[in-house]
């Protein structure tokens, strides 16, 4: 099965609101309808490891914390979007659970090379008329809005045609 470990946000009218900023007409993108922020993608993991998992992330004491919202951005650069992504103002207490995640699954999965904390608005198919697509993403209005972090979940990710399907295997606060 396909896993990933996220902090979760559920105001979908938050950010449908920005992704309706993101210009449709001159790239062609899937946009996301589920709003998390991935700490850790494990990948195909065996059936017999989700335990072993679940114990170990049941372990991480999340301390409560509020973190705002930030700017939009792109990966990998503005030469070349593959996504579009929004950010947040602080990220040291994201950062401070992403390591601890990491450090309770160290002998289990490679360590994360590099983690930018966001939340993926769309995937950039193709893009018609790059300046004017990079000039509007640049210019999308973000009210800011803070949330409050109390839990992690541990994610199954199930891909279909329509798009993937998640589904909740552990919560941990």
């Amino acid at each position: 099965m396909r896993l990933f470990i996220a902090i979760d946000f559920d105001d979908k009218s938050y950010f449908k609101e920005m992704q309706d900023q993101i210009p449709t007409d001159t790239a062609k993108l899937n946009l996301t309808g589920s709003y998390h922020l991935t700490l850790k993608f494990l990948g195909e993991v065996e059936d017999n490891k989700a335990d072993m998992i679940k114990e170990r992330l049941g372990k991480i004491k999340v301390e409560p914390f509020s973190v705002s919202t930030g700017n939009v951005g792109f990966f990998p650069s503005e030469s070349h979007i593959n996504v579009i992504w929004v950010g947040f103002k602080d990220n040291n207490k994201i950062i401070h659970l992403q390591e601890q995640v990491e450090n309770s699954l160290m002998d289990l999965f490679k360590k994360e090379d590099r983690f930018h904390p966001h939340i993926t608005l769309a995937r950039v198919k193709f893009v018609k008329d790059k300046e004017k697509f990079v000039e509007i993403l640049k210019n999308i209005k973000i009210k800011e809005k803070t949330f409050e972090i109390k839990n992690i979940k541990l994610i199954k990710s199930t891909l279909k045609p329509e798009g993937p399907v998640y589904e909740d295997l552990g919560v941990f606060s």
